[in-house]
C-alpha cells in the first residue's frame, strides 16, 4: 500500500498579497499545524518524504509538520510547480516518480489545487480544504507508479477544529 497525505497550509496573514509568496503564518496558523501533526503522531503516521510548495506558508507548515514527526527539516523538498499551479495529471505524474522505498509521502501546498487534488484522487471526497486540512489517501498498490486518479481510499480528513 502507498499514502499519499494532502496539507494545506495553516491559516497565513490576511494581508500582503502584493507579495503573495512570501505571506506568513498567523500565529492560529502555527499552532493548529502543531495540534494537526500532533494527532498524527499519536496515531503513529509517519512521513517517508514530505514535498513542499517553496512559499513562505507552506514551507513552514511542512517544517512544524516534520518538528513534531521527528522528519528532518532539511529533508524537505521544494517544488515550484505546487506553487506555480498544477493540473491533477501533472500532480500525479509526480507521485508515479516518487522513490519507490517511501511508503507515506506528505505534499504541502495551496488551495485550490490542493482540493482537487484530494478530489480527484479520492474515489470520493465531498469534503473541504480549510487551512491546514490534511488528508490521507491510501491506494492499494505496490508501485507509485501504478497511482491512478479517484483510485485512492480516504484513511483520515484532519481540519484543526477537531482538536479545539
Amino acid at each position: 500500500m502507498k499514502r499519499v497525505v494532502i496539507v494545506r497550509h495553516a491559516k497565513s496573514v490576511p494581508y500582503g498579497y502584493d507579495d503573495d509568496f512570501n505571506r506568513d503564518l498567523k500565529e492560529r496558523g502555527k499552532n493548529d499545524a502543531k495540534l494537526v501533526s500532533e494527532d498524527l503522531k499519536r496515531k503513529g503516521i509517519v512521513p517517508d518524504v514530505m514535498i513542499s510548495s517553496p512559499a513562505k506558508r507552506a514551507i513552514k507548515t511542512a517544517r512544524i509538520f516534520a518538528d513534531n514527526l521527528g522528519f528532518n527539516r532539511k529533508d524537505i523538498f521544494k517544488v515550484e510547480d505546487i506553487y506555480d499551479g498544477q493540473t491533477t495529471s501533472e500532480f500525479l505524474e509526480m507521485i508515479k516518480e516518487l522513490p519507490e522505498n517511501a511508503e507515506t509521502v506528505f505534499f504541502f501546498g495551496h488551495n485550490p489545487g490542493f482540493h482537487y487534488f484530494a478530489s480527484n484522487l479520492l474515489q470520493s471526497f465531498g469534503g473541504d480544504m480549510p487551512t491546514c486540512s490534511t488528508v490521507g489517501i491510501d491506494f492499494e498498490v505496490d508501485f507509485w507508479k501504478n497511482v491512478e486518479a479517484r483510485t485512492g481510499k480516504k484513511a483520515f480528513h484532519l481540519v484543526p477544529r477537531m482538536f479545539k
